[in-house]
């Protein structure tokens, strides 16, 4: 089970979450998310635990409890979504876009099969729909 643990402090690391959940049993991995700008903590991270009751056992523990003076969350993460719009820009059918324009095309990556999402067209269907979607698939454009 992948669980979800946040207002974690600043100086929590991956280490110490390891250490924290394996009173509860066997932990695949633990991790902090860092800003990949600033390197600071994001104040969150997730544990694997493979053990789904030592996971609920540990959820039941560890949530609202004080870790490094914060109190922390801990619940069963949310699966991950894989975001299928392709891309958004700025625009679209109505006025809200940036100068009216359409929207931007999608990207898609190497092991993505579905193509990028088209561009937006302007409220009053005159001037620049948005661009197409980029391949990143052997540089093809579409």
């Amino acid at each position: 089970m992948n669980l979800f643990v946040a207002k974690l402090s600043s100086s929590t690391t991956g280490d110490d979450l390891q250490e924290l959940f394996s009173q509860f049993g066997e932990v695949a991995s633990a991790k902090v998310i860092f800003d990949r700008e600033t390197g600071n903590s994001k104040g969150f991270g997730f544990v694997e635990m493979p053990n789904d009751d030592e996971a609920n056992e540990a959820i039941n523990a560890l949530n609202e409890s004080e870790q490094d003076g914060n109190q922390i969350v801990v619940k069963q993460a949310n699966p991950r979504t894989e975001n299928r719009s392709g891309g958004r820009g700025f625009g679209g059918q109505h006025r809200g876009g940036f100068q009216n324009r359409g929207g931007g095309g999608g990207f898609q990556r190497r092991d993505d099969r579905r193509g990028g999402g088209g561009g937006g067209r302007r409220f009053d269907n005159r001037g620049r729909g948005g661009g197409g979607g980029y391949s990143d698939r052997e540089n093809d454009r579409y």
